[in-house]
């Protein structure tokens, strides 16, 4: 009986051990080999549409390639061109309108200040503070840090803002380096796609082949289809309020478009934590059509989401919001922005390999010595 026992506990020592490496192992090397998953990535999205290329035109494999990364990539520096000039013209637009909003707030501030109450009560306050000087040196005090503080911030904002902006000059070179290595790799790997997946099976043990097998086709349905599911709808969203604001006649449309497309990836949250705060301002600014029409977009995106999803969700393996809003929580901590993408994912990729019975086998392996 113990000599069991000490057996199971080496070998579930030996499976976790097992396991952090391969975590080390994975969060050294996706730094440094991040552009040739790239090129996987682009290499796969592409393989149906050369593998088209190769059917119907005869071509050979390469120019199929160089034609399909042309269309692709061609395709995305448009699009992406257009969005970046269109975004940088509407983003001046908007810091020009907060300037002038910053200005009529200033405005009815004073305004709000030459009340006959609050002067009376400011007057109070003051006759107060002259018969009690240490408070007039508090508050002098106090007002002087607080003056400090907020140069301060603002320095260190506007010093940032710079730091970026230089930043991002100086890794322009590298970026471009970078896309060279992804265009070069997802060419070789694409040319190549075929002999490339029978030389990756040799690798795999004959008894993994079965599970690997399973795990790749539930990774195919699960995360590509929930990747599609989440492109397809932040680009409906987008196009809703695109629509809605230029009926409404609000300027900077498509910025907004865009920023509450990317705020619907947040699970529960959504729309709503733009539009709502939105429409309270615009109701109580006094704008009341402005409100009004934002309150009947907020319900028409909430209709045509509740109606689309779940048609959309039927071509994918569907994921409980709460667990999606840890994932997404948790990546945002650990990687940033990038992570409101990559902890949704990195949670289909484990419930992959949940369900391909990877667990399952491991524990079977430390209790009894095999695997299945």
């Amino acid at each position: 009986m113990n000599n069991v026992f000490v057996k199971r506990v080496l070998r579930g020592a030996w499976v976790c051990s097992l396991l952090v490496a391969l975590l080390l192992l994975a969060y050294w090397l996706i730094p440094l080999l991040y552009p040739f998953l790239i090129a996987w990535f682009v290499a796969y999205m592409m393989n149906p549409f050369v593998s088209w290329l190769d059917r119907h035109f005869r071509l050979p494999r390469w120019l199929s390639v160089i034609l399909a990364l042309l269309v692709y990539f061609g395709s995305a520096i448009i699009v992406f061109s257009a969005a970046v000039t269109r975004l940088v013209k509407e983003l001046i637009h908007v810091t020009e309108s907060l300037d002038l909003s910053i200005e009529k707030w200033k405005n009815a501030f004073l305004e709000w200040s030459q009340n006959e109450k609050l002067q009376n009560i400011l007057n109070e306050i003051n006759r107060f503070i002259a018969s009690h000087p240490g408070y007039s040196n508090t508050l002098h005090k106090n007002f002087d840090s607080t003056a400090v503080n907020i140069s301060s911030a603002i320095s260190r904002a506007v010093a940032s803002l710079l730091n970026g902006v230089v930043n991002l000059l100086t890794s322009l070179p590298s970026l471009g380096i970078i896309v060279l290595v992804i265009l070069l790799a997802a060419f070789f790997m694409s040319k190549n796609w075929n002999q490339n997946l029978q030389l990756l099976t040799r690798f795999i043990p004959e008894p993994f082949q079965q599970t690997a097998r399973e795990i790749w086709n539930d990774l195919q349905k699960a995360l590509f289809g929930y990747l599609q599911t989440q492109f397809i709808m932040i680009s409906i969203t987008a196009v809703i309020v695109l629509i809605g604001l230029l009926i409404l006649g609000v300027e900077s449309a498509f910025t907004y478009a865009l920023l509450i497309g990317f705020v619907d990836l947040l699970p529960y949250l959504g729309v709503g934590t733009i539009m709502i705060p939105w429409l309270v301002y615009a109701y109580v600014s006094g704008d009341l059509s402005l409100g009004i029409g934002l309150s009947i977009l907020y319900g028409l995106l909430l209709v045509s989401r509740q109606l689309i999803e779940p048609k959309v969700l039927a071509t994918s393996v569907g994921l409980e919001p709460l667990p999606v809003l840890i994932a997404t929580f948790a990546g945002l901590k650990l990687f940033g922005v990038l992570g409101l993408i990559i902890g949704p994912v990195s949670l289909v990729i484990i419930g992959a390999i949940i369900r391909a019975g990877v667990v399952r086998d491991l524990r079977n392996y430390i209790v009894s010595g095999r695997l299945r």
